[in-house]
């Protein structure tokens, strides 16, 4: 039997009577777990995804209803023959009933076909019906490289609304087919609960899907993981992330909107907990509970890494939440852990992976912009407190933009060439060129950055934009005077898709919006 890649991947659970003919029946595949009824065996939650993807490496994840044990297949053919099978990790109450398979051995350059099954641990004769996954490997050799990215996610209390269509920015960019997709953060809002109506400005309502977890901001571990699942509710992201490998890091609302280390809240949400250090702490937990993040063994809470893409592209995420000082005037005229946004270990990492990469193209992807002013306005903060690296003051760097000018002279003085820079987090959609002519800071090379978002959450912008490093916004999303947090059913959500000629080494950036309507391109030659 053939099975198309659509027939695969188009129903994420099917019987284990219908796994294609040829393959010969593991011990798992017998006929104690076909006999036994749907209630009584484990049940896969919410799908199946991978990531932080290698040459030869990939993180499968998934989630059981109960104590099992995962189970994963997969072969370089769809109709998997001669499938490799790895036994994983029981699932446990402990952690969610959530686990990951790191596979290995995986052909460089192909797409990879899996499935997944859980072992019921009360029943060992019982399992799960299978949930199937596609990702992509990269290549060894040159080969065109496509992904997108984006961030924002179920904000402002826009939810899941089955009657508008869902995530539907999901489903448009996994017709784009890319290799893999970077979420930049903001993958929940832990601190904004998703009513279940909102009054439109016509009269109409929007109509949230609601849990009990989202119904109020996460404190508790359970609620920070319940965040995390919601989104996972949705057809679309369930679909998308059953065939697109993702590339994760965190932002803000993952705990609470602009949080920094040691900040002790003055919410009154918050009644149980008002330390961003311990509820920051849970929602990391969660986070790498419900995404398939490859740990480091000697820094398992890690979330800055790199990923090469074969010859033509390395991907540099960043962490920009964890190392960073308290947020301020942003004015200092020295680093130092006040004025911290990277962090000097992490900055560190960055400038040794950046000399030592050797592709055409380097794509740094951080939690926020470079030039856009994010000013942390929430009441238990100072006035005139920043929240991302610029501190609109327009003259030579201060503050966290030193941090930012030690980089770009590092990049300039080390002759590294293509850096290009992607991000989200102000939901709205803008491309910005950077160049020392422009600049009060004048160490660097030019260099290109590009926003995109938000996936499913209200739309905001233009912010007022820092002129330090001499930006030139040549496109923006979002019209001056604009209303702000317009509703996803206003159309304006977004994502950029990322495109590297094989032959040529030429970088396509593209911005679309949640029709899939192109809105801004631009072709950029490698340089030398």
């Amino acid at each position: 039997m053939t099975l198309s890649r659509r027939t695969f991947l188009g129903g994420s659970i099917v019987g284990v009577g219908a796994l294609a003919a040829g393959l010969r029946r593991p011990a798992w595949a017998q006929a104690p777990a076909m006999v036994t009824s749907e209630a009584g065996r484990p049940r896969i939650t919410y799908g199946v995804q991978s990531g932080d993807v290698t040459a030869d490496r990939a993180i499968v994840w998934s989630r059981a209803d109960r104590p099992s044990r995962m189970i994963v297949e997969w072969a370089a053919n769809e109709r998997m023959q001669g499938a490799h099978r790895t036994v994983g990790p029981a699932t446990l109450a402990e952690n969610d009933f959530t686990a990951r398979v790191e596979l290995s051995g995986l052909p460089a350059g192909q797409d990879v076909f899996y499935r997944v099954l859980f072992q019921d641990l009360a029943d060992v004769r019982t399992f799960s019906a299978p949930a199937t996954g596609r990702l992509r490997t990269p290549p060894a050799g040159r080969r065109t490289v496509r992904f997108c990215f984006s961030g924002d996610e179920a904000g402002q209390g826009w939810g899941i609304n089955s009657e508008w269509g869902g995530m539907k920015l999901y489903e448009v960019m996994r017709k784009a087919d890319p290799d893999f997709f970077i979420h930049c953060g903001d993958q929940i809002y832990a601190d904004g609960p998703i009513p279940a109506e909102v009054k439109l400005d016509d009269g109409t309502l929007w109509k949230n899907f609601t849990t009990e977890a989202k119904s109020k901001v996460a404190e508790s571990l359970a609620e920070y993981r319940g965040a995390f699942a919601y989104n996972l509710m949705d057809e679309h992201k369930r679909r998308f992330m059953a065939e697109v490998p993702f590339l994760v890091q965190w932002d803000d609302h993952e705990t609470r909107n602009n949080w920094y280390p040691g900040q002790i809240l003055d919410d009154p949400r918050y009644k149980n907990e008002r330390s961003l250090s311990l509820l920051s702490a849970r929602s990391k937990r969660a986070m790498f509970e419900y995404n398939p993040f490859r740990f480091d063994a000697e820094d398992p809470e890690r979330i800055y890494r790199a990923f090469a893409q074969g010859p033509l592209l390395d991907v540099f995420m960043l962490d920009e939440r964890s190392y960073r000082g308290p947020n301020s005037t942003n004015v200092q005229t020295a680093l130092t852990p006040e004025s911290a946004f990277l962090g000097p270990e992490q900055m560190r990492w960055l400038k040794r992976s950046l000399l030592a990469s050797k592709t055409t193209w380097k794509v740094i992807a951080s939690d926020m912009p470079i030039s856009i002013v994010v000013p942390d306005l929430n009441p238990d903060v100072p006035t005139g407190t920043f929240e991302a690296w610029a501190n609109n003051e327009h003259g030579t760097p201060k503050g966290r933009e030193l941090e930012i000018a030690s980089l770009l002279a590092f990049i300039k003085n080390n002759d590294i060439k293509n850096v290009v820079w992607v991000t989200a987090d102000v939901h709205y959609a803008s491309a910005t060129h950077y160049d020392p002519s422009r600049a009060q800071f004048t160490d660097f090379k030019p260099f290109w950055e590009f926003v995109a978002g938000p996936i499913n959450a209200g739309t905001f912008g233009p912010g007022d934009i820092d002129k330090t490093f001499g930006p030139d916004v040549v496109y923006s999303s979002a019209p001056a005077g604009m209303k702000q947090n317009l509703p996803p059913s206003a159309g304006m959500q977004y994502y950029g898709v990322c495109k590297i000629d094989a032959l040529s080494g030429i970088m396509t950036q593209a911005l679309y919006d949640v029709a899939g309507k192109e809105l801004y391109k631009v072709a950029l030659d490698p340089e030398g």
